[in-house]
């Protein structure tokens, strides 16, 4: 059901919490107007050519779409009258000029005129082009006429022309132009204030204006569509309040409220401390709703006449999916939620007074998807009787229409007419044979909808639908109920359009067909009988009606073409003369109210007086309904079943298995009292006194003292990361307790604790700031004079890495696990999570370690790369290793002039790199040599000489080669043959680095002899440094010769050893040849035993010798 929007014109009613169309704003949309959903009557309307669409109007209704019986005007009629055409007084007036535009916009203003593309001030009988007044270059979009002074009218340009509007205050007369320095996509008026508007941007910008739009004032910028609302008078204090949904400067969206001339950061508000989802807030009414999700888990909240949100109590295992608020209607909220096991159909809840506590009503009701892509829920509310709703229901796979009479605790299957149109019985046995019903309003206004009824005469209802075990879309009538839906009538056979006339004491009905026509129908007697009227002399192919603009003129206007290529035609239908005298008493008579037969209908027994059939006399405004109302004793159907209860086939309401009824009183305070439900609550405006009122109504008990349980502790975004630096707030819940004498205490993890006497100031959350990050264990502890509960989460902060550097050796031998690191930038970035991939393997492997030890079994160049996952961050970085079965290296160093130009950065280095290689490589193969320059300065480097690809069956001869080309390119070195040129007029010669030549290194087991004559070497070594450091005394003729692993930063990792055994000691430096000369002493080995060695520690290169011993 769509209505108004509470908070000003221009919305829809029923709106959902998320999506389904909801809001605030008149639909937007740019160019021509088009079909959309009818916000209100005072909303823009557009109309399309050729034919109509849609499916809501406020009043009125239209048949299914059949396939045409009988003549293609005539079809069959409920007892059709009369031998001679009556005609209607009518007059037509064409829009000369407009046979191009396929678009109108029709709209009832002032006291004596509509509006369209050209004015009328004479009921429609003729127009005015707006051209003549608004400039003949001047190309429209849209028209909005005032809900609160209807001869102010609002015209908007096209945006692709120009951002301007037209303003008129004399029903149309004279225009004023005033331009925008912004788009209009949408306008909400305001429900009291005439001058008062918002408007919408196409650049999500809100305005406000306080003059009907002469000048605008921003608001707030990042608004929702559609998620703007203006204040309800007697609920909120200011009148100029603001209800929106916007995007702050945190990226998140809230809830946010102010007055339009006093919106800024400072001035605006936020009534719900936490962020929202996107598209959920919904004003409506003495209700707020908004929803949040967290967890993968949607959690709605409700304010009810302004009051602090609460938590909505849905059934414990309903786990929505979505959810609609479908009526707030006499304090009470009627919401449609889809749950975890449905695709296609909703089920159907009702809430207490306050919004809070829902129980199920109906399950699996229809749904469907709008013109627009809203859902559409199929349910509707019968106007002029509280209580009657209709809804079609998904029964084994059918969809069949019920009714219900006490707001849902009840419903039954419709009972099909008694007879035909011809006067044959109709064959149709409940429960396997009923009436069924389409319930979709119509979405385009100048159609009546597939159901209507209006206030103005209680209980009649004109419907589309069909007879049989289903709903069916094809074979389809148009029926009738003058007693709220008890009994049916068949009133046509094929699809019409049937609207109200004279406040509902009429009705017209218009045929719905692709040919031309020229007449309609009139009923006075509640559609037993139908005269035939010609509107037109010449037949018409109607594209809608504008029926009844709310005053007492009687008039009414259809739209269409003489034939496909012509101009818009707009005939004044004037069915004035069709009432003889304004009704006396002797024209009505009384109707009582019942639901088969049951007098009481929600609590009360009601007599209303309508017009007798046959009376063709006008009812006028004033006409009043009803006549006697009186309570009715208290009784079963009364009482609905409270929340946590279920209904069973006794008639019994029986707790639910998930449900504790003491779980009520958790709000209570020792010394209070609460009301301890009896399993039943009376229904919302059901008005009966006595009988069983007593027995079920909730009972005042004192409040039980209970010791606190159930604790929990959460973050309000459901989150358990969180940045550090940022605010963490923490929510602390307690099922049983009594929160104004139980003890609270927080305890961060971090050393920092706080504590409350009650559980009043931590209602809205805790916030603490963490400082450092890590896993801190976040404990809550509650405690009262019966006992105490504790809760415990593990809150990891963290802050973002912003950079991953992969440290990889350049090169290793096969089948020889290798160390490999990823060094993370900022260092202290708390917990995170490392995904190493190797080569083309699909499957990471995962660790919470910086490094991992991996080996290469495949010769060649291998990928590695690494990701590293903190909090929403994930950022990686690969590199290559060039894997082999030996190979040798040499540390190179640079004359002083290359650190003048080395920026240090890993590019720079790459490049230098190429430029070394090819230096060196003077007939050797390319693929033979590989130079890494470390970072750092002064700058160095490690020269890589490797094997032939493929020599493994060729090992000694090959090991020969590389011995003679280690041999080639250490002469050039040693005889600074190697240079290079970085720029004009720099020359960089390159030199070998002492201490660093590497002894040819393999994977192979043969070599354990080897290695026992180099640990013996290496103890008499030891004994012979110990000696020389002990004397003080220098030996000049001892030099080293080992392979190192240059380790200034952690950026690479140099060769890798051939020996398990062999001491690795890490250089952090390296020292020129005359420098390492002058030092304390010297350490020389003689050539024969080649060792690796690396020092751990830069300042103890020689002591570890010593401690080697």
């Amino acid at each position: 059901r769509r209505r108004g929007a509470p908070g000003g014109q221009a919305g829809p009613r029923g709106a959902a919490l998320r999506s389904a169309g909801a809001g605030g704003g008149a639909p937007g949309g740019r160019g021509p107007a088009a079909p959309r959903t009818r916000r209100s009557t005072e909303g823009r309307r557009a109309l399309p050519a050729g034919g109509v669409r849609g499916v809501p109007a406020a009043e009125g209704q239209r048949g299914g779409r059949a396939q045409p019986r009988g003549p293609p005007e005539d079809g069959r009629a409920a007892r059709l009258r009369g031998t001679e055409e009556p005609r209607l007084s009518s007059t037509t007036f064409a829009l000369t000029g407009d046979a191009a535009h396929n678009q109108a916009m029709v709209h009832w203003s002032g006291h004596n005129s509509s509006v369209s593309t050209a004015p009328s001030t004479d009921y429609g009988t003729t127009y005015e082009k707006l051209n003549d007044k608004v400039g003949l270059k001047t190309v429209l979009s849209y028209l909005y006429v005032s809900p609160t002074n209807k001869r102010k009218i609002m015209l908007l340009s096209d945006p692709e022309i120009e951002s301007s509007i037209l303003i008129s205050s004399d029903e149309g007369a004279t225009y004023q132009k005033y331009r925008l320095n912004f788009y209009i996509q949408s306008l909400l008026f305001h429900p009291k204030q005439e001058e008062w508007i918002l408007a919408y941007s196409l650049d999500q910008k809100l305005y406000s204006s306080m003059d009907f739009g002469r000048k605008w004032q921003l608001m707030h910028e990042r608004v929702t569509p559609n998620r703007f609302y203006w204040s309800v008078a007697g609920l909120d204090k200011e009148p100029d309040l603001v209800h929106m949904e916007a995007r702050t400067a945190d990226g998140h969206t809230h809830y946010l409220t102010c007055r339009i001339q006093e919106c800024s950061e400072t001035k605006r508000s936020g009534p719900f401390s936490r962020s929202i989802d996107v598209s959920s807030l919904v004003v409506q009414d003495e209700y707020i709703f908004i929803q949040v999700t967290t967890g993968g888990r949607a959690t709605y909240y409700v304010s009810y006449r302004r009051e602090p949100f609460a938590q909505i109590k849905l059934p414990k295992y309903s786990l929505p999916k979505d959810m609609h608020i479908i009526s707030t209607d006499e304090n009470q909220v009627f919401a449609a939620v889809q749950e975890w096991n449905q695709n296609d159909t909703y089920n159907l809840y009702i809430s207490d007074t306050r919004g809070v506590y829902f129980t199920l009503a109906l399950e699996n009701v229809k749904s469907s998807r709008g013109l627009e892509g809203n859902i559409v829920i199929d349910l509707y509310e019968v106007a002029g009787i509280k209580g009657i709703f209709l809804a079609n229901r998904k029964v084994d796979d059918q969809i069949k229409t019920f009714i219900t009479y006490n707001k849902g605790r009840d419903w039954r299957l419709l009972q099909a007419p008694d007879t035909d149109l011809r006067g044959d019985p109709v064959l149709c046995q409940l429960p396997f044979c009923s009436l069924h019903l389409r319930l979709q309003l119509s979405e385009n206004p100048y159609t009546s909808g597939s159901i209507s009824s209006k206030e103005t005469v209680p209980g009649l209802l004109v419907a589309t639908g069909n007879i049989g075990s289903e709903l069916s879309y094809t074979d389809v009538g148009v029926f009738i109920s003058s007693d709220g839906g008890n009994s049916w009538r068949q009133i046509f056979e094929e699809e019409y359009n049937v609207w109200f006339l004279d406040w509902g004491g009429a009705l017209v009905a218009m045929k719905h067909t692709s040919v031309p026509i020229r007449h309609m129908w009139v009923s006075f007697d509640e559609g037993r009988s139908w005269i035939k009227y010609s509107f037109t002399s010449t037949p018409l192919f109607v594209d809608g009606s504008l029926v009844d603009p709310g005053i007492e003129t009687q008039i009414m206007t259809v739209f269409g073409h003489f034939s496909l290529r012509s101009e818009w035609q707009l005939v004044k239908v004037d069915y004035k003369s069709l009432f003889s005298h304004r009704c006396t008493k002797d024209d009505y008579q009384t109707w009582h109210l019942h639901n088969q037969g049951e007098p009481c209908v929600m609590g009360e027994r009601k007599i209303y007086k309508k017009r007798k059939p046959g009376a063709q006399c006008s009812l006028g405004r004033d006409y009043s309904q009803t006549v006697v109302s009186e309570p009715c004793v208290c009784g079963q159907g009364d009482f609905e079943c409270d929340y946590g209860y279920e209904r069973h086939s006794n008639n019994q309401c029986i707790p639910a298995f998930w449900f504790s009824p003491s779980s009520l009183s958790k709000d209570c305070n020792i010394g209070q009292n609460y009301w301890n439900s009896t399993g039943y609550r009376r229904i919302v405006s059901n008005n009966c006194t006595d009988g069983l009122r007593e027995k079920y109504m909730a009972k005042m008990e004192k409040c039980p003292g209970k010791a606190p349980r159930g604790l929990h502790i959460l973050t309000s975004d459901g989150k358990l990361v969180m940045e550090q630096g940022h605010n963490a707030t923490f929510i602390i819940l307690m099922e049983e307790g009594d929160l104004q004498r139980t003890n609270i205490q927080l305890d961060f993890g971090d050393g920092i604790a706080v504590s409350y006497a009650n559980f009043s100031p931590v209602e809205d959350g805790i916030r603490h700031v963490y400082r450092s990050a890590g896993i801190f264990q976040v404990t809550a502890f509650a405690e009262n004079s019966l006992g105490s509960d504790t809760a415990v989460l593990f809150l990891h902060v963290v802050c973002p890495v912003e950079h991953v550097h992969l440290s990889v050796p350049f090169v290793a031998i096969r089948n020889k696990d290798v160390n490999i690191s990823a060094v993370v930038w900022p260092s202290q970035a708390g917990t995170l999570t490392y995904f190493w991939w190797f080569g083309n393997s699909t499957k990471p492997l995962i660790t919470l370690e910086s490094s991992i030890s991996y080996m290469f079994t495949v010769e060649g160049m291998n990928t590695v790369t690494v990701q590293v996952a903190g909090g929403n961050t994930l950022i990686q970085d690969t590199k290559e290793v060039a894997v082999h079965e030996y190979f040798q290296s040499q540390l190179l160093s640079f004359s002083p002039n290359l650190d003048y130009h080395n920026p240090d950065i890993p590019e720079w280095r790459q490049d230098v790199g190429k430029v070394i290689k090819r230096a060196l490589v003077t007939g050797i193969p390319d693929e033979q040599i590989l130079v890494a320059v470390f970072p750092g300065l002064p700058t160095s480097a490690e020269l890589f000489i490797l094997p032939h690809k493929n020599t493994t069956e060729r090992r000694k001869s090959t090991e020969a080669d590389l011995e003679q080309v280690v041999e080639i390119l250490f002469n050039a070195l040693n005889q600074n043959l190697v240079q290079f040129e970085l720029k004009p007029g720099v020359e960089v010669v390159v030199y070998v680095t002492q201490l660093t030549l590497a002894p040819l290194v393999d994977s192979s087991s043969g070599h354990s002899s080897s290695a026992m004559l180099m640990l013996l070497s290496v103890v008499f070594v030891g004994l012979a440094v110990f000696l020389i450091y002990k004397f003080k005394r220098k030996i000049p003729w001892i030099n080293i010769y080992a392979q190192v692993q240059h380790d200034k930063e952690q950026e690479m990792i140099g060769s890798v050893s051939q020996s398990e055994n062999a001491p690795k000691i890490t250089l952090s430096e390296f020292t020129d040849p005359e420098e390492l000369m002058d030092k304390e002493f010297e350490c020389q080995l003689p050539v024969k035993y080649r060792m690796e060695i690396q020092y751990s520690n830069p300042t103890d290169r020689c002591c570890t010798f010593g401690n080697m011993l």
